[in-house]
């Protein structure tokens, strides 16, 4: 146990809850599959709480999620026009997901599922799953020319639509590993200078005044760790409204 304290990489260990096997497939509950749980159900309890009364002079808590509301709307029509306000409910709902699990992992104890390349890459692959369907269902083939830029010359062509089909299939990784990387790095750090505090403090009355150094640092990061969680789900849904504007104009 005392191990597990100073240990940066134990907090991303998946645990089986519930083991759950079915037709040799491993299907248990996990720590990860209740977080993204608690994450749906704190996020929709929230909105649903504060939004209930529809009160014409919104309380504090309704104004926060009126403008998250009008954040994302806002971003949308900006990225993809009143057209893309159709996509509102994905966006709006991946937003809060992520900003919610981001922040749901900054309490002690408590597991970061954003923190997982397998959650990111499936929210991702969500996404790009979806221009590519609407794409094809809107313009059939004309979704094609979002890989032929206006105004290249012919002989500069097939290199640039080879690039371009390179930079669309790789949308996916960036976008899940942005998330992924910045949520790690920024629980491991906080966990390294958490570990030098109680590493410290236990060597007497010198090693806790020298323990006050790391813990004003590991408080610094806590604060921007709040800041990236909030960031990272912004960056993640502003990416989100690009990638499906070019799924309703997939000309350049």
């Amino acid at each position: 146990m005392a191990a597990d304290k100073v240990d940066p990489i134990h907090q991303f260990h998946i645990n089986k809850l519930i083991p759950i096997e079915i037709g040799g497939y491993d299907l248990s509950f996990t720590n990860s599959a209740l977080f993204m749980v608690a994450t749906v159900a704190v996020a929709s309890a929230f909105l649903y709480l504060t939004t209930s009364s529809r009160s014409l002079v919104p309380g504090r808590l309704q104004s926060v999620s009126e403008m998250a509301y009008e954040f994302v709307g806002n971003m949308l029509r900006d990225a993809a026009g009143t057209q893309g306000m159709k996509f509102f409910p994905l966006v709006f709902s991946l937003f809060m997901f992520v900003l919610v699990a981001n922040l749901l992992g900054l309490f002690p104890y408590f597991f970061t599922v954003t923190s997982h390349i397998i959650v990111t890459f499936g929210l991702a692959a969500l996404v790009i799953g979806t221009v590519v369907v609407y794409g094809f269902m809107k313009h059939g083939l004309g979704f094609l020319k979002l890989f032929v830029p206006h105004g290249v010359p012919v002989y500069l062509l097939p290199l640039v639509v080879l690039i371009e089909v390179i930079s669309f299939v790789s949308r996916p990784v960036s976008l899940s590993v942005r998330l992924f990387a910045n949520m790690l790095a920024g629980h491991i750090t906080l966990k390294v200078f958490s570990g030098f505090v109680v590493s410290l403090s236990a060597l007497g009355t010198l090693g806790i005044a020298g323990s006050v150094l790391p813990l004003a640092m590991a408080v610094a990061l806590t604060a921007l760790e709040l800041l990236v969680a909030f960031l990272q789900a912004y960056v993640f849904a502003v990416l989100t409204c690009m990638y499906l504007n070019d799924a309703l104009h997939p000309g350049h």
